[in-house]
Protein backbone atom coordinates (compact mmCIF):
# COMPACT_ATOMS: atom_id res chain seq x y z
CA UNK A 1 0.00 0.00 0.00
CA UNK A 2 1.20 3.28 -0.77
CA UNK A 3 0.49 6.62 0.55
CA UNK A 4 1.02 10.14 -1.00
CA UNK A 5 1.84 13.36 0.84
CA UNK A 6 1.96 16.86 -0.33
CA UNK A 7 3.72 19.47 2.00
CA UNK A 8 5.20 22.52 2.50
CA UNK A 9 9.11 22.60 2.43
CA UNK A 10 10.29 22.91 5.94
CA UNK A 11 11.20 26.19 7.01
CA UNK A 12 9.80 27.90 3.97
CA UNK A 13 10.85 31.28 4.53
CA UNK A 14 12.93 34.26 3.85
CA UNK A 15 15.91 31.94 4.68
CA UNK A 16 14.01 28.60 3.87
CA UNK A 17 13.11 29.58 0.13
CA UNK A 18 16.41 30.92 -0.16
CA UNK A 19 18.50 27.73 0.90
CA UNK A 20 16.12 25.74 -0.97
CA UNK A 21 16.36 27.56 -4.34
CA UNK A 22 20.42 27.40 -4.58
CA UNK A 23 20.58 24.09 -2.94
CA UNK A 24 17.63 22.29 -3.99
CA UNK A 25 17.31 20.14 -1.04
CA UNK A 26 13.06 20.99 -0.06
CA UNK A 27 12.35 16.74 -0.14
CA UNK A 28 14.18 16.14 3.02
CA UNK A 29 12.24 18.25 5.22
CA UNK A 30 8.83 17.77 3.42
CA UNK A 31 9.53 13.83 4.26
CA UNK A 32 10.40 14.44 8.01
CA UNK A 33 7.16 16.59 8.50
CA UNK A 34 4.73 14.44 6.54
CA UNK A 35 6.22 11.33 7.68
CA UNK A 36 7.43 11.83 11.58
CA UNK A 37 5.63 15.05 12.79
CA UNK A 38 1.93 15.09 12.23
CA UNK A 39 0.05 13.76 15.07
CA UNK A 40 -3.65 12.63 15.91
CA UNK A 41 -5.38 10.27 13.55
CA UNK A 42 -9.18 10.74 14.32
CA UNK A 43 -11.62 7.43 14.98
CA UNK A 44 -13.45 6.58 12.34
CA UNK A 45 -17.44 5.70 11.77
CA UNK A 46 -19.49 7.12 14.43
CA UNK A 47 -17.37 8.22 17.13
CA UNK A 48 -15.10 10.24 14.70
CA UNK A 49 -14.15 13.41 15.68
CA UNK A 50 -11.47 16.15 14.91
CA UNK A 51 -8.13 15.71 15.30
CA UNK A 52 -6.32 17.26 17.98
CA UNK A 53 -2.65 18.29 18.47
CA UNK A 54 -1.02 16.37 21.26
CA UNK A 55 -1.45 18.74 23.71
CA UNK A 56 -5.37 18.43 23.64
CA UNK A 57 -6.60 21.00 20.98
CA UNK A 58 -7.72 24.55 21.26
CA UNK A 59 -7.73 26.17 24.80
CA UNK A 60 -4.70 23.72 26.19
CA UNK A 61 -2.07 25.81 28.55
CA UNK A 62 1.12 25.77 26.10
CA UNK A 63 4.17 24.37 27.10
CA UNK A 64 6.75 27.56 28.04
CA UNK A 65 9.19 27.24 25.03
CA UNK A 66 12.79 26.19 25.72
CA UNK A 67 15.72 28.85 25.48
CA UNK A 68 17.75 27.67 22.20
CA UNK A 69 21.83 28.14 23.06
CA UNK A 70 22.88 31.43 23.71
CA UNK A 71 24.95 31.66 19.96
CA UNK A 72 21.45 31.03 18.29
CA UNK A 73 20.20 33.27 15.87
CA UNK A 74 17.90 35.84 16.65
CA UNK A 75 17.40 37.94 19.81
CA UNK A 76 18.78 36.36 22.50
CA UNK A 77 16.73 38.53 24.44
CA UNK A 78 13.40 37.15 22.88
CA UNK A 79 14.88 33.55 24.05
CA UNK A 80 11.86 32.86 26.60
CA UNK A 81 9.23 34.47 24.49
CA UNK A 82 10.02 32.14 21.25
CA UNK A 83 6.77 29.76 20.45
CA UNK A 84 6.73 26.41 20.13
CA UNK A 85 4.94 24.05 17.41
CA UNK A 86 3.10 23.16 19.98
CA UNK A 87 1.85 26.54 20.83
CA UNK A 88 1.55 27.29 17.01
CA UNK A 89 -0.63 23.91 16.28
CA UNK A 90 -2.88 25.52 19.55
CA UNK A 91 -3.52 28.94 17.66
CA UNK A 92 -4.55 27.37 14.40
CA UNK A 93 -6.63 24.34 14.92
CA UNK A 94 -9.24 26.33 16.36
CA UNK A 95 -12.99 24.87 16.59
CA UNK A 96 -14.22 27.45 14.02
CA UNK A 97 -11.38 27.27 11.21
CA UNK A 98 -13.61 24.87 8.87
CA UNK A 99 -15.59 27.97 8.61
CA UNK A 100 -12.84 30.24 8.09
CA UNK A 101 -11.68 28.26 5.44
CA UNK A 102 -15.46 28.26 3.61
CA UNK A 103 -15.99 24.30 4.87
CA UNK A 104 -17.51 24.36 7.70
CA UNK A 105 -19.12 20.93 7.66
CA UNK A 106 -15.59 19.57 7.67
CA UNK A 107 -13.63 18.03 10.83
CA UNK A 108 -9.83 18.48 10.96
CA UNK A 109 -8.40 14.61 9.84
CA UNK A 110 -4.45 15.31 11.37
CA UNK A 111 -2.46 18.04 13.44
CA UNK A 112 0.34 18.49 14.95
CA UNK A 113 3.38 20.60 15.53
CA UNK A 114 7.34 20.41 14.85
CA UNK A 115 10.21 22.20 16.94
CA UNK A 116 12.97 22.72 14.77
CA UNK A 117 15.53 24.72 13.91
CA UNK A 118 17.41 25.82 10.18
CA UNK A 119 21.00 25.08 10.39
CA UNK A 120 23.28 27.10 7.93
CA UNK A 121 26.52 25.65 8.66
CA UNK A 122 28.21 28.62 10.94
CA UNK A 123 28.51 32.53 11.31
CA UNK A 124 26.09 34.40 13.59
CA UNK A 125 23.10 33.05 11.76
CA UNK A 126 24.09 28.94 12.39
CA UNK A 127 21.02 28.03 13.79
CA UNK A 128 17.71 29.72 12.97
CA UNK A 129 14.51 28.47 15.25
CA UNK A 130 11.46 27.26 12.49
CA UNK A 131 9.08 25.72 15.16
CA UNK A 132 6.19 25.12 12.54
CA UNK A 133 2.30 23.50 12.80
CA UNK A 134 0.28 21.86 10.66
CA UNK A 135 -3.43 21.16 10.47
CA UNK A 136 -5.34 18.98 7.43
CA UNK A 137 -8.95 18.92 6.44
CA UNK A 138 -10.52 17.49 3.53
CA UNK A 139 -10.64 20.16 0.89
CA UNK A 140 -7.49 22.59 2.75
CA UNK A 141 -3.98 22.10 4.13
CA UNK A 142 -3.26 24.61 6.56
CA UNK A 143 0.32 25.55 8.22
CA UNK A 144 1.33 28.09 10.44
CA UNK A 145 5.11 28.86 11.49
CA UNK A 146 7.23 31.04 12.77
CA UNK A 147 10.86 32.16 11.86
CA UNK A 148 13.36 33.76 14.42
CA UNK A 149 16.15 34.85 11.83
CA UNK A 150 17.46 39.01 11.54
CA UNK A 151 15.68 39.56 8.30
CA UNK A 152 12.92 41.99 7.66
CA UNK A 153 9.47 41.25 5.73
CA UNK A 154 9.46 44.76 4.10
CA UNK A 155 11.23 44.51 1.04
CA UNK A 156 11.76 40.39 0.56
CA UNK A 157 9.33 40.79 -2.32
CA UNK A 158 11.71 41.84 -4.31
CA UNK A 159 13.37 38.30 -4.00
CA UNK A 160 14.00 36.51 -6.89
CA UNK A 161 12.89 33.16 -5.25
CA UNK A 162 9.47 34.93 -4.59
CA UNK A 163 7.05 33.61 -7.02
CA UNK A 164 4.39 37.02 -7.93
CA UNK A 165 5.01 38.33 -4.08
CA UNK A 166 2.84 41.16 -3.33
CA UNK A 167 3.57 43.51 -0.02
CA UNK A 168 0.55 44.35 2.12
CA UNK A 169 0.09 45.31 5.46
CA UNK A 170 -1.87 43.08 7.59
CA UNK A 171 -3.36 43.58 11.43
CA UNK A 172 -0.96 46.67 11.10
CA UNK A 173 2.14 44.62 10.17
CA UNK A 174 4.34 44.77 7.09
CA UNK A 175 3.61 41.66 5.22
CA UNK A 176 3.79 39.72 1.42
CA UNK A 177 1.58 37.18 0.12
CA UNK A 178 3.53 34.88 -2.55
CA UNK A 179 2.95 31.62 -4.34
CA UNK A 180 4.85 27.98 -3.84
CA UNK A 181 4.62 24.69 -4.88
CA UNK A 182 4.01 22.02 -2.29
CA UNK A 183 6.52 18.93 -2.40
CA UNK A 184 4.26 15.57 -3.39
CA UNK A 185 6.03 12.31 -1.54
CA UNK A 186 4.81 8.98 -2.59
CA UNK A 187 6.02 6.18 -0.71
CA UNK A 188 5.12 2.93 0.46
CA UNK A 189 4.48 1.79 4.13
CA UNK A 190 7.25 0.07 4.56
CA UNK A 191 9.27 3.03 3.75
CA UNK A 192 10.67 1.85 0.50
CA UNK A 193 10.42 3.14 -3.02
CA UNK A 194 9.87 6.94 -2.06
CA UNK A 195 9.56 9.61 -4.65
CA UNK A 196 9.11 13.34 -4.67
CA UNK A 197 8.14 16.01 -7.28
CA UNK A 198 5.97 19.43 -7.72
CA UNK A 199 2.78 19.30 -5.26
CA UNK A 200 -0.39 21.21 -5.13
CA UNK A 201 -0.03 25.25 -5.46
CA UNK A 202 -0.09 26.99 -2.27
CA UNK A 203 -0.65 30.53 -0.93
CA UNK A 204 1.59 32.16 1.69
CA UNK A 205 1.49 35.10 3.74
CA UNK A 206 4.44 36.19 5.63
CA UNK A 207 3.53 38.97 8.36
CA UNK A 208 6.27 40.80 10.18
CA UNK A 209 7.29 39.56 14.15
CA UNK A 210 6.91 43.00 14.98
CA UNK A 211 5.26 46.32 13.64
CA UNK A 212 8.77 47.77 13.43
CA UNK A 213 9.99 44.76 11.36
CA UNK A 214 12.90 44.55 13.10
CA UNK A 215 13.27 40.79 11.97
CA UNK A 216 11.77 37.29 12.02
CA UNK A 217 7.63 36.64 10.60
CA UNK A 218 4.72 34.54 11.16
CA UNK A 219 3.85 32.12 8.09
CA UNK A 220 0.58 30.67 7.46
CA UNK A 221 0.28 28.74 4.24
CA UNK A 222 -3.03 26.98 2.65
CA UNK A 223 -3.73 24.52 -0.34
CA UNK A 224 -6.17 22.49 -1.65
CA UNK A 225 -6.55 18.87 -2.23
CA UNK A 226 -8.44 19.39 -5.66
CA UNK A 227 -5.09 21.38 -6.99
CA UNK A 228 -6.49 24.28 -7.22
CA UNK A 229 -4.73 27.97 -6.11
CA UNK A 230 -6.18 28.92 -2.90
CA UNK A 231 -8.53 32.56 -2.50
CA UNK A 232 -6.17 35.55 -0.88
CA UNK A 233 -9.34 36.29 0.41
CA UNK A 234 -9.46 32.86 2.73
CA UNK A 235 -5.85 33.06 3.37
CA UNK A 236 -6.27 36.53 4.95
CA UNK A 237 -9.72 35.74 6.75
CA UNK A 238 -7.82 33.25 8.12
CA UNK A 239 -4.78 34.72 9.24
CA UNK A 240 -7.04 37.82 10.80
CA UNK A 241 -8.41 35.63 13.56
CA UNK A 242 -5.62 32.87 14.33
CA UNK A 243 -2.22 35.50 14.27
CA UNK A 244 -3.58 37.71 16.94
CA UNK A 245 -3.90 34.30 19.19
CA UNK A 246 -0.52 33.66 18.97
CA UNK A 247 1.09 33.63 22.35
CA UNK A 248 3.35 36.94 22.37
CA UNK A 249 1.87 38.51 19.46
Amino acid sequence: MAEDIDALPKGAGVWGQTIMGLMLIPALGAALWAYGEVADTPVTGAERRPATCSGGGSGTPPTPPTPPPADAAGDAGDAGRRVTGEQLCQALNRPDLARLLGTPGEMATSAGGSDASLNLGGGSLRDIATPTSQVEFETYTVSLAATYDRLPVKGSDAGLLWDGARPRTVLGRPAVVYSQSTVAISFRLDGSDAHTGKGAPARVLSVAKDAKDSGGSFELAMWREDGTVPDDAVLLRVAEQVLPTIPGW
